[in-house]
C-alpha cells in the first residue's frame, strides 16, 4: 500500500513539475527498476540471452518448472508495465540507449514465454547437464563462501535434474523431442560423469586447491562434505538421468528433421530465427543470402587454390587437405602451444587496429567436452577469459584453420566482445547481455581483421579463413533448409562437405548441431555482414576522416546490442565525425 501510495505522488508531481524534475524522476525511475531487476535475477540465478556457456553455479540453482516460468513471465511483464510509464524523451542520450535495449529485451523475454525453449535443455554439444558439469572450470575458488555455495549447488542437483526431466517428459508428449539420428550418441555426455570414485569426477576439482587461507578444519569439512555429495548425490542423479534419456527420451526421438514439422513449429522457428538475428527475416530471405555468399566466397576459394600450385579439382584439394598430415599434429599440447603462438603474435599488432582494449586476460585449455569456445571472466576481476580448445579429436582441428578459429575465439573476437563489455561503466545487465548475431558476428569479422592485420601468409592457413567463412554462409543455406525447405540430413551433410574443408566429422557433428540447435547458427553471417556493411558506410561517408581505430571502438563500446541497435547508433558516431 505505501508503493501504490508513492506511485501515485509521482505521477502527481510528474503532471505539476517542469521537465528538469521530470527528466531526474525518469532517470531515477528506470535506475529503481534496473536494480530491482538485477537484484530479482540473481535471486533467479537466470540472466536472459546470456551465454550459456559462461553457466556457473552460485548456491541455488535456477527454478525451471512451469511455477518458476509463470513466476518469472509474471515479474517480466511488471517490469514492461513499469517501463511504459517511461518518457523516453527526457532520458540522457546514455540513458536511452539502456532504456531502448532493456525494454527490447523485456519484449524479448515476453515472446519467449509463449514458445517452448524450456522443452529443448540439451543441443548437440551440450546440456543443462553438461554446463552443470562444466561449471567449476569456469569459477575461481578463493574463499569460503565460494565453497559453502559449491556445497548448497551440489547438494541442490536433485530438484533441478528432476525438473528438467519433468519438462522433458513434457516434451514427449507434446512430440517436441530431438531427431533420433543427431542424438544417436548422446547418452556419452551422461556417461562420462557416471564414476565410480567421487576423485574421479569433475565435481572434486575444486576440492583439491583449496586456498591456504582457509583453516584445515573448513578444509576438511568441505572436502568431507563435498566428496558425500558427489558420490552419493550428484553421480546417481546422472545415473538417474541417464536411465530417463535411454529408456524414455531416445525411444521418443523425433523421425523428422526439421523444426517446422512439428505442431506450431513454423511459428516456433521463426521466433528461434528472430531471437537469434535480432532480425525479422524469413527464413527464405536467409536461405538467398546463403546461396549468394557460398557463391561469392568460393571464387575467392578457388583464386587460392592457384596460388598453391594444386593442379587437381576443388573436391581433390579439399581431400588432400582432409588427408595429409602435414595439416594435423597428433599432440594435445602441441595445439594448444601453436594456438598461443598466434595470440601473443596478434597482441602486438592489436594498438594498430584498437584504441578500446580489454584489461582482463584469457587462458587457453583443452575443452572438457570437445569443439572450440570461449567463456568470458565472470566480471569480478577473480577469473580470466578462457579459450578452450579441442584436443581430444585432433583430426577434427585441422592446422590451417587455427588462425582464425583463435581470431574468433580470443583476440580480437569474443575476448575483446566479451571482456570489455565486463568492464564497461553501465548497468550490470549489459555486462553480461549476448546477443548471438552481434557476439559470432564480431567473432567472424574479427577472423576476416586477420587478414589485415597480415596474418594468413600460408596459402593454406588463408584457405582455412575462407573455408571458415564458407561454413558460416553455409549455415544460412542448411539451417534454413533443414528446417523451412524439406532438406533431409543428408542431403545437408553433403552440401556442408562440399563447401568447404572442415572435417568430415565436424561436418557431420556441425549439421546435428544445427538439427538440435535450429536458428543459432545464422547469427555468424547475418551479425558479419551487417558489421561489414557498417563499416563500408563509415569509410564512404567519412572518407579521409575515417580511422579503424574509432570504427573498431564504436562497435565495442556500448556492450552487446540487436543489429537494428548497433546500426542506429554506428550511424549516430558516423554523424558526429564530420
Amino acid at each position: 500500500m505505501h508503493k501504490l501510495i508513492r506511485d501515485f505522488i509521482l505521477v502527481g508531481l510528474l503532471v505539476c513539475s517542469p521537465i528538469s524534475f521530470s527528466l531526474a524522476n525518469d532517470t531515477d525511475t528506470l535506475k529503481q527498476i534496473l536494480e530491482e531487476h538485477w537484484a530479482e535475477a540473481n535471486e533467479e540465478q537466470i540472466f536472459f540471452r546470456k551465454d550459456p556457456d559462461t553457466f556457473r553455479m552460485n548456491g541455488k540453482l535456477p527454478d525451471v518448472s512451469p511455477e518458476g516460468l509463470a513466476r518469472r513471465a509474471k515479474f517480466n511483464q511488471s517490469i514492461l508495465q513499469r517501463l511504459s510509464q517511461i518518457d523516453e524523451k527526457t532520458l540522457s542520450p546514455t540513458d536511452k540507449v539502456t532504456f531502448k535495449l532493456f525494454r527490447y529485451e523485456r519484449q524479448a523475454e515476453a515472446k519467449s514465454y509463449k514458445q517452448f525453449d524450456h522443452l529443448f535443455p540439451m543441443h548437440k554439444y551440450s546440456g543443462f547437464h553438461s554446463y552443470f558439469a562444466g561449471a567449476p572450470g569456469n569459477m575461481s575458488f578463493l574463499s569460503q563462501t565460494d565453497y559453502n555455495n559449491y556445497l548448497i549447488s551440489l547438494a541442490d542437483y536433485p530438484r533441478y535434474n528432476a525438473q528438467h526431466i519433468a519438462n522433458l517428459k513434457l516434451a514427449i508428449d507434446k512430440g517436441y523431442t530431438h531427431y533420433c539420428d543427431s542424438f544417436a550418441n548422446y547418452h556419452k555426455t551422461i556417461t562420462k560423469h557416471i564414476v565410480t570414485n567421487a576423485s574421479d569426477s569433475v565435481f572434486y576439482a575444486p576440492l583439491s586447491k583449496i586456498p591456504a587461507d582457509i583453516s584445515s578444519e573448513e578444509k576438511q569439512r568441505i572436502v568431507t562434505q563435498a566428496t558425500r555429495l558427489i558420490k552419493e548425490v550428484v553421480i546417481p542423479e546422472y545415473a538417474k538421468f541417464h536411465d530417463f534419456f535411454t529408456s524414455e527420451y531416445m525411444p521418443n526421438c523425433r523421425k523428422k528433421v526439421g523444426i517446422t514439422e512439428l505442431e506450431d513449429g513454423e511459428e516456433y522457428y521463426q521466433y528461434l530465427i528472430e531471437f537469434y538475428t535480432t532480425t525479422d527475416l524469413s527464413a527464405e530471405q536467409i536461405h538467398q543470402m546463403g546461396l549468394d555468399e557460398v557463391k561469392r566466397i568460393r571464387a575467392e576459394m578457388d583464386a587460392v587454390i592457384g596460388k598453391t600450385g594444386f593442379k587437381g579439382s576443388f573436391a581433390e584439394f579439399i581431400e588432400f587437405l582432409r588427408t595429409d598430415p602435414q595439416f594435423y599434429t597428433d599432440n594435445p599440447i602441441d595445439m594448444i602451444e601453436k594456438a598461443s603462438y598466434i595470440t601473443r603474435k596478434a597482441a602486438a599488432q592489436l594498438p594498430k587496429w584498437f584504441s578500446l582494449m580489454p584489461r582482463s586476460t584469457f587462458d587457453i585449455k583443452s575443452s572438457p567436452n570437445g569443439g572450440a569456445y570461449y567463456v568470458a571472466p565472470d566480471g569480478s576481476g577473480t577469473t580470466s577469459g578462457t579459450y578452450f580448445i579441442d584436443t581430444i579429436d585432433l583430426k577434427a582441428q585441422p592446422l590451417y584453420n587455427l588462425e582464425a578459429l583463435t581470431f574468433h575465439e580470443a583476440e580480437p573476437g569474443h575476448h575483446f566482445q566479451s571482456a570489455i563489455a565486463m568492464e564497461l561503466d553501465v548497468p550490470e545487465f549489459r555486462k553480461t547481455l549476448y546477443h548471438s548475431a552481434y557476439g559470432e558476428g564480431w567473432g567472424l569479422y574479427s577472423e576476416s581483421l586477420g587478414k589485415e592485420m597480415g596474418f594468413y601468409q600460408s596459402p593454406y592457413s588463408d584457405f582455412g579463413r575462407l573455408t571458415y567463412e564458407m561454413w558460416r554462409a553455409c549455415r544460412l543455406v542448411v539451417d534454413t533448409g533443414m528446417h523451412a525447405k524439406g532438406w533431409s540430413r543428408q542431403q545437408a551433410i553433403d552440401y556442408l562437405a562440399n563447401n568447404t574443408a572442415l572435417s568430415m566429422p565436424d561436418v557431420i557433428a556441425q549439421i546435428d548441431r544445427y538439427i538440435t540447435w535450429p536458428a543459432q547458427a545464422l547469427s555468424y553471417k547475418i551479425g558479419e555482414l551487417k558489421i561489414r556493411e557498417l563499416r563500408t558506410l563509415a569509410e564512404q561517408t567519412l572518407g579521409e576522416k575515417f580511422d579503424i581505430r574509432k570504427f573498431h571502438d564504436q562497435m565495442l563500446i556500448n556492450g552487446s546490442l540487436p543489429l537494428a541497435t548497433l546500426e542506429e547508433l554506428t550511424k549516430e558516431w558516423i554523424n558526429a565525425q564530420n
